[in-house]
């Protein structure tokens, strides 16, 4: 009799006591351990390109969040500023001159990588790198990711003042100076995925930028679109044709005489060796 008095009691309590364990408090929603979701980097889900269409790594609220989870911090190829090599215009002499690549099969993600890798292997992914090699008065979070800095804009010579931040990354973009979608239609499309990958993540084919500038310039080429400051033209070409030469890619005919113009004014200019290029080829 008592045992059978004791039950809805029981029941009673242990109906408390489950509500109580089910009931999550607002501020533990979040800590599951689940897949969070990543916003697109500009923050309004545009699929636009630094240097082509399509790349949104390059662009935006905390990119940090595209690092490939996968990046072997052992060391590996230098991130420091390319080493100069030969003169720019011998480079550029010995580039194949042939026609533009159909667009075909081509896309930012599956042909050159999701996020930014780790090409150096130094834990930190190419963004940050950039931003820490291109930035002076550099604010870091941790050994990696840049939260503030000031650039002193190679394409306008701006000072611009770097926060990280929804509304405010913009200010700032990491520019594939050969552009991903010009690269697929010079070339690229004869390299493997592991080049390719490369190709986007390689120091000397990036450079921290003013966002406006960047956007700007879209996919093109030397034909279409060279930096407003003037005096930083010789090594942006010498960028380009450095980064085509390491890749095996191609130029077209207008592209070729437009760099050779710039040139013409700076026959000294070295160009630059992709040590990243290198360590593929061996």
């Amino acid at each position: 009799m008592l045992v059978i008095a004791a039950l809805p009691v029981l029941l009673i309590a242990g109906i408390l006591l489950q509500g109580a364990g089910g009931a999550e408090s607002p501020e533990h929603r979040g800590d599951r351990g689940g897949t969070a979701v990543l916003r697109d980097d500009d923050g309004a889900g545009a699929a636009r390109e630094s240097g082509g269409e399509g790349d949104r790594e390059d662009r935006g609220q905390d990119p940090d969040q595209n690092q490939d989870p996968s990046a072997d911090p052992d060391p590996g190829p230098s991130s420091d500023p390319p080493a100069a090599t030969a003169a720019a215009a011998e480079m550029l002499d010995a580039l194949p001159v042939k026609g533009r690549a159909p667009k075909t099969g081509y896309d930012r993600r599956e042909r050159f990588g999701h996020g930014w890798k780790d090409p150096d292997r130094n834990g930190c992914d190419a963004r940050n790198d950039t931003l820490q090699r291109d930035l002076t008065e550099v604010v870091l979070d941790g050994p990696c990711k840049v939260l503030s800095g000031v650039l002193l804009d190679p394409y306008t010579g701006a000072r611009i003042d770097f926060v990280r931040g929804d509304q405010t990354s913009q200010a700032v973009q990491i520019d594939h100076v050969v552009a991903l979608s010009d690269a697929w239609q010079k070339g690229a499309q004869a390299l493997t995925q592991e080049q390719r990958i490369a190709f986007a993540n390689d120091p000397v084919n990036l450079l921290a930028v003013d966002g406006p500038a960047n956007s700007s310039k879209g996919d093109g080429d030397a034909a279409t679109w060279l930096p407003p400051s003037r005096g930083f033209r010789c090594e942006y070409v010498a960028r380009q044709i450095s980064v085509k030469t390491s890749y095996g890619l191609w130029v077209t005919a207008a592209e070729h005489d437009a760099m050779q113009r710039v040139l013409d004014g700076c026959p000294g200019q070295p160009g630059y060796t992709s040590e990243l290029a290198g360590v593929l080829s061996r």
